[in-house]
């Protein structure tokens, strides 16, 4: 899998403001921000992207993601601190 195509995916499922993607094509960091993320614990967030995936992550298409994933306020308060 190519990075346009997992951010295809993730974008597919989740209305994301920005999505960063580094990987190898079976393990992937992703910075992930979106709006449904507010009010979410992070776990919860985490398994909003996942269901995005589908059966993806069994079939071994992906097979590892970890991920930093922001609200926009969170992202904002982020990038002004950088």
């Amino acid at each position: 899998m190519t990075a346009d195509q997992l951010k295809q995916l993730i974008s597919a499922g989740l209305p994301c403001e920005h999505i960063e993607l580094e990987g190898d094509g079976r393990h992937w960091f992703a910075t992930i921000v979106s709006a449904e993320f507010e009010g979410k614990r992070l776990i919860q967030r985490h398994q909003r992207v996942y269901a995005t995936l589908g059966d993806r992550m069994q079939t071994d298409e992906v097979h590892a993601l970890s991920m930093k994933v922001h609200t926009p306020a969170e992202w904002a308060a982020k990038s002004a601190a950088d």
